[in-house]
Formats: structure tokens, sequence, C-alpha cells
């Protein structure tokens, strides 16, 4: 035979090969197959409807999905370092007030609402667009593999990764036999093809892919019902006081764009107690170690009343509405005279702490019930400056220096005239408007204030009155939230979880068991894997089904050597060749490379 025809004779069988191998590992993957490009001198320009599909088949590419997804990541960025509207409207006007050349750009980009912007929306529409687009092609094709049966062995098991093969001189019926029944007690899926065995495994990987996809697409939901139908608002409560989950209620309240009011769950509670309790000393001293709202709270109009306790991070949840304790503070007790001794208001004020130790401001107002020496009615204002535990007089600045309640002491200016409050406009119940007021005078005509322990009263110039200092109280901040999905995002989270761990760490291969009668009588017996991506399990789980079939088909005795047999003129080797091993199984790390010659 010539050089030229052994060549092409060669190269014929590789091609054939090739195909045989590639066909069988293009099978393995549900991934949608990729159109090749015409290759012609002229290419014809795309119709409206040919530039629709290549739009369809990017957005629904993976490599797509990755981006977006990405892109998700990075606009959730700004939404977590820049105030939110949807959050906090404080923060958000202090940070405009602060940064005059920031804020226009930041509007103009709608960086204050992120998540509700169009942009945001955008990436997130076209996300979960790509992955149904990506997900329903797939499920078809895998539920239509679950279906099918794993295709016939190659022609030549000794090109595919892992090879193995051996004598024996059990029948061929009975080693496909005892090969299908091994390969089926090892979670193997099998069937009986010609002269082979033909199994596969590992359809948990494809599967854990489609259930990984799905849960992206069911924390999508998750999420955008719960930004429409959510609920959340915040109450301030004083120790004895109470709250009722209605909107008049709410110290601030906002919802998502399809919320109904009606759906409020209608229950209730009263703070009995706050617990607060502090490291005394040390690195850590202030930090808190009790702090915990007990309350009496009961669901429905007229619900068994109950006791409960409401920790950071351990909310009181009540028909599917979480009660979370936020904050804390002090609220002191003052009780306010007119020039006759009347009380015209007395009542527990809260003051916002502006420290860790919770040194706190705020603003003390009577704005009915008052009059003046003169019988004329008018409203009084303190600016008030409260520290739980005080330094002493000409130890520092007044701050606390400890959040307990060791040494209070209140500080207080006063004021007289219009608080402001009937104007119609909204006002911060923390502060003092001062503008339409006029300052108490002390004796040396300088503004009237005074520091106050408990008992102790600050007297108003000229019989105006005065203002006790009687007690504190403790107040606890609550957030009222209620936002539908949040099961269903964490049902999500896991599977997709589940669904990643499954795609990576399970490897779907296929295995040919092939036993033959050799021309002297002795059974051949082939054994080769295939895998969809290269793996060092698949040879080492190939010599274990091969040790388990030699238990049944145990290995022949070794033939007497004969000269190497001339190749015939299609190029095979004769009968003997086939068993490269001889008379013992070859592992498949040992087995001929790919594409080696014989």
């Amino acid at each position: 035979m010539s050089k030229a025809n052994s060549t092409t004779t060669r190269q014929r069988e590789e091609d054939e090969h090739g195909s045989a191998h590639g066909a069988a590992g293009e099978q393995l993957s549900t991934a949608p197959r990729e159109e090749r490009p015409d290759t012609g001198a002229g290419v014809p320009a795309m119709s409206v409807i040919g530039w629709v599909r290549w739009f369809w088949r990017q957005l629904t590419s993976m490599r797509v999905a990755l981006i977006l997804l990405f892109l998700l990541s990075l606009g959730a960025i700004p939404g977590s370092l820049i105030p939110q509207t949807s959050v906090d409207d404080m923060k958000v006007q202090a940070f405009k007030e602060r940064h005059t050349t920031l804020t226009p750009v930041y509007e103009a980009l709608q960086l204050f609402d992120v998540y509700s912007s169009v942009w945001f929306s955008a990436i997130y529409i076209l996300l979960f667009v790509s992955l149904i687009g990506c997900i329903v092609p797939r499920t078809g094709q895998f539920v239509g593999q679950l279906r099918s049966r794993p295709p016939g062995a190659p022609k030549r098991l000794t090109r595919l990764p892992a090879y193995t093969t051996w004598r024996t001189e059990a029948e061929p019926e009975e080693v496909r036999a005892t090969a299908l029944r091994l390969l089926r007690g090892r979670r193997f899926r099998g069937h009986e093809v010609g002269d082979a065995v033909a199994a596969e495994k590992g359809y948990l990987r494809e599967a854990g892919n489609l259930v990984f996809h799905i849960a992206l697409i069911v924390m999508l939901v998750a999420f955008a019902s719960g930004q429409l139908f959510k609920s959340e608002g915040g109450k301030l409560v004083v120790e004895g006081d109470g709250f009722s989950n209605t909107l008049t209620q709410y110290d601030n309240f906002k919802s998502g764009s399809l919320y109904d009011s009606d759906s409020l769950a209608p229950f209730s509670f009263v703070l009995d107690d706050f617990v607060g309790t502090y490291e005394k000393s040390g690195p850590q001293r202030g930090t808190p170690r009790t702090f915990e709202a007990r309350v009496t709270y009961a669901e429905g109009a007229e619900g068994t009343e109950r006791k409960g306790v409401i920790r950071v991070n351990e909310p009181l949840v009540v028909d599917g509405t979480k009660v979370y304790l936020i904050a804390h503070g002090y609220a002191p007790v003052v009780t306010v005279r007119d020039g006759k001794g009347k009380v015209v208001s007395k009542s527990a004020v809260p003051l916002l702490p502006i420290d860790n130790n919770i040194t706190s401001s705020g603003a003390i107002k009577v704005m009915d019930g008052y009059k003046d020496k003169d019988g004329k009615k008018t409203q009084l204002g303190f600016k008030a400056f409260f520290v739980p535990t005080f330094a002493g007089h000409g130890k520092g600045q007044m701050f606390s220096q400890f959040p307990a309640l060791d040494f209070p002491v209140l500080a207080l200016s006063a004021y007289r005239g219009s608080l402001g409050v009937d104007s119609g406009l909204a006002q911060n119940v923390y502060q003092l408007d001062t503008s339409k007021m006029k300052e108490f005078k002390d004796k040396d005509g300088e503004l009237l204030k005074k520091m106050l322990m408990p008992g102790e009263k600050l007297d108003l110039p000229d019989g105006a009155g005065s203002i006790t200092y009687e007690g504190t109280e403790e107040w606890a901040s609550f957030q009222i939230s209620q936002q539908p999905g949040n099961g269903w995002a964490l049902g999500g989270a896991i599977a997709a979880i589940a669904g990643l761990a499954g795609s990576l760490f399970i490897q779907r291969r296929r295995v040919w068991v092939r036993a033959v009668r050799g021309a002297d009588g002795v059974t051949v017996v082939e054994m080769a894997g295939l895998g969809r991506s290269e793996s060092a399990k698949l040879p080492e789980e190939l010599g274990d089904l091969s040790a388990a079939l030699v238990t049944t088909a145990p290995v022949a005795p070794a033939a007497p050597e004969k000269p190497e047999a001339a190749d015939t003129p299609d190029g095979s080797a004769g009968t003997d060749a086939t068993n490269e091993a001889g008379s013992r199984p070859v592992h498949p790390a040992e087995a001929p490379a790919e594409g080696a010659e014989k």
C-alpha cells in the first residue's frame, strides 16, 4: 500500500472517529447550539425578522445573562452608598444640603431612587426576559434527553478518554448482562445496543443548572413583589404608651406603588418596659449587654393579650407583619405651670440621641392652655439638652459619660411667642423654630437657661410660670414592616445555591461495555467512558467498574505469543491485535492516547 493511500485511509478513519466522538460529546449538553455564519463571499442583508431573531439569540445567551447580572450588581452599589428617598428622606435632604454640586448630577441619574430608576428597571426586566428565554428551550431539550436512551457505542472505543480491555472465557451475552446489572446498580441509566451496553449518569448536573436559573427568576419575582406591595413605617413609643397598626398612628409611613392600606394587619401593642444594661468597665465600656423592649400585644381588635420581648434582630411577628426594635432614648418628664400655678402641660418629651452615650437634644413645646400674666394666650418653647450621666460642674463640656441613667441632668433655655405650628407647614417636633419667639431674660439680660436635676424647676421671670423636671422615662423606636415575598426570596436563594452546587460538582458521563467473541473463541471485553468535561474521576470510576466486572468475567489465561499480524487491506489489525492488553485488564490511565497508532 502506498504512503499516500495509507495516509488517506488513516485520515478517513480519524474523521469517522472524530465524528462519532463529537456527536457523543455534543449530546451531553443542552446548551443552545450556535449557528455558524455563512463564510461565503457575499453575506445577504438581514430582514427585520432576521434582526429580531439575532437580538433574541443574543439576549438569551449565557454571556449576555452574565453581563446583565453583573450590571445589576453594579447598579446596586450606589443604592447602598447613596441615601435613598425610599429609605430615609431626611438623610437625602441632608446629603443634598452638603453636596450642592453633586446633587443635580445625582438627580439626573436618579441615584437617590436607584431601585425605581428607569435604568435599573431596564436591567432588571432584560435579565428577567433573558433567563426565561434561556430556560424554556433548555428545559425542553433536557426533558427530551431524559426520555431518550444513551446512544450506542462508538466504533473504536480506544479513542475515548478512559479505556480498558481484557479477555475472558465468559460468554459475551453473560458479560453484557452482568455489565448492565452492574451499571444500573451504580445508578446508571443503561440498555443493550448490539454487541455493547450503553449507560449514562449525571443528569442532575443539567437539572441543577436549570434549578439555578429558575431560582434566579423566583428571586427576581420575589424582590419585585416585595417592592410593589411592601409597607414600612416607624413609631416612637414611650414606656406606658402603645401603638395600633393604623395609618394615623405612624410617625412616618411608606409603601409600594401597588400597596393597599386596607391590607394592614390589625394588631396593637403597649411598651411596658425598656431594659438596657451596659458594660461598665474595660475597652468596651458603654456597650449594650441587654437591649430589649418588653411589650403586651394583641392580634385583632379583640384578640387575647400576650406578653412579648422585642430585641435587636429578633422582631415581633404578628400576622405576617414584623415589628423591629431599631433605637432607644430618654424622655424627660416635665410639668409646665402658668403664673397662677395651674398645670398647663405634663408629659414625657422624647429627645433624640446625638452620640453613643445617649447625650440627647430636642424641644419642649407648650402649644395650648398657657396664658401670660395679662391673661393673653401665648405659646412656650424650651430648647432641651439631656445627659443621662453628667460628669459634674467644671468637668468639661456637658456630654454624657455613660448611657445609663446614673446622673441625669436636663438643661433648658426658655422662649415665648408663636411656635409656628398654626402655619399649616410641616414642622420637626424635635426642633424649636424661634424666628417668631422672644427669649426669656435672666437678671443679667441674657437668655434664661438652667441645668436641672430631677425634682428641680426653672422659674420664668415676671411671674410667667415655671417648668419642673419630674423624672425620666425611656422610649423605644420601632419599625413596622410588611414585605411579601421574603419567604420566596429565601427559598429561591437556597435553591440557587443547591442548583449551582449540583451543576459544578456533578459530572455527566457515559460508559460503554462491548463484549464480542474473538477468532480464537475467547471473549474480548472493552470498556470506555466519556465525560462532558475533563475529570480525573472518570478513569477512576471506570477502573472501579472494570474491577467489579472482572469478578464475574475473570481474565482468561494468557495466550501463546504469535507473530504480529499484518495489516488487512482495509487498514485494520488482525484479531489478536484487538486485545492490546493480552490477558490482563488495562487501567484507564494506561489506555492508548487519542490518535495513537497501533
